[in-house]
């Protein structure tokens, strides 16, 4: 694979030295990561969906759940610190993150915020997130994601 193929996510990783594997599929239109799972065979536990939040200070929040949960804001909120959390308005992820939806990764947006991962991937022995492009997934062992993206694990989903 050419350099000009890789995401900015892969290049991290490779220059962190970290492995991972590159899936790829044909996507033509981004429905959510429930229909991609399905589509590609691969279990929701280990599926992992990108939220970009902004919080009262402004500040941006990165979090990455299995696909099938919902997020809870004020579980969320509590874990970085913050007072309450918004979802970012999907307008606004590429200017945000430089990705697009169906697209996002919580490695190498363009700039470094504070991320969450959900605290069932400390149990997994690979999670998959987005690759930084539609049609691309990243399978890698979650502390290794961990490490990419400095961040750490806690519960942040919804209990519903």
């Amino acid at each position: 694979m050419g350099k000009e193929t890789k995401t900015n996510a892969m290049r991290i990783l490779d220059r962190m030295k970290i492995p991972y594997t590159l899936n790829q599929y044909n996507c033509e239109e981004f429905i959510d990561g429930v229909h991609i799972a399905d589509m590609l065979g691969q279990s929701y536990e280990e599926s992992f969906k990108t939220i970009v939040t902004v919080g009262k200070s402004q500040g941006y929040y990165v979090f990455a759940l299995p696909i099938d949960k919902e997020i809870d804001l004020k579980k969320a909120a509590r874990v970085v610190g913050e007072k309450n959390l918004e979802l970012l308005p999907v307008k606004d992820i590429n200017k945000v993150t430089g990705y697009i939806r169906g697209g996002c990764t919580p490695i190498g947006m363009k700039k470094a915020y504070p991320t969450v991962i959900h605290e069932s991937a400390e149990t997994l022995p690979q999670m998959i997130v987005s690759g930084g492009r539609l049609g691309e997934q990243i399978v890698l062992k979650p502390d290794d994601l961990l490490r990419a993206v400095n961040g750490r694990y806690a519960d942040i989903i919804s209990e519903r």
